[in-house]
């Protein structure tokens, strides 16, 4: 059976490369993308692109809920629970 999971994004633009920083007390995780500004529809998609990626699933698994035009946003995750997002950004 698919779940699903919801992570609160931190994006921090204009890095040389793109990467997790790690998770916040928060939970929040603050990742760092190359392209600029965070609330951009070019940056949105580098960022559900590359955490696709980290993540192993398809870009077409994620989806901005909130925030799409801030540097803080709520992002789905289908086909993975929380418990497993967790384990991969800590």
């Amino acid at each position: 059976p698919s779940g699903g999971a919801a992570i609160t994004v931190r994006v921090v633009t204009r890095a040389v490369k793109s990467e997790i920083v790690g998770a916040q007390e928060d939970g929040t995780i603050k990742v760092r993308i190359k392209a600029a500004p965070a609330g951009s529809d070019e940056a949105n998609e580098e960022l559900l692109n590359f955490l696709a990626q980290e993540l192993g699933v398809s870009a077409k698994s994620l989806e901005i809920v909130a925030g799409a035009g801030k540097r803080d946003k709520l992002i789905t995750v289908e086909g993975l629970s929380a418990s497993q997002v967790e384990a991969i950004f800590g």
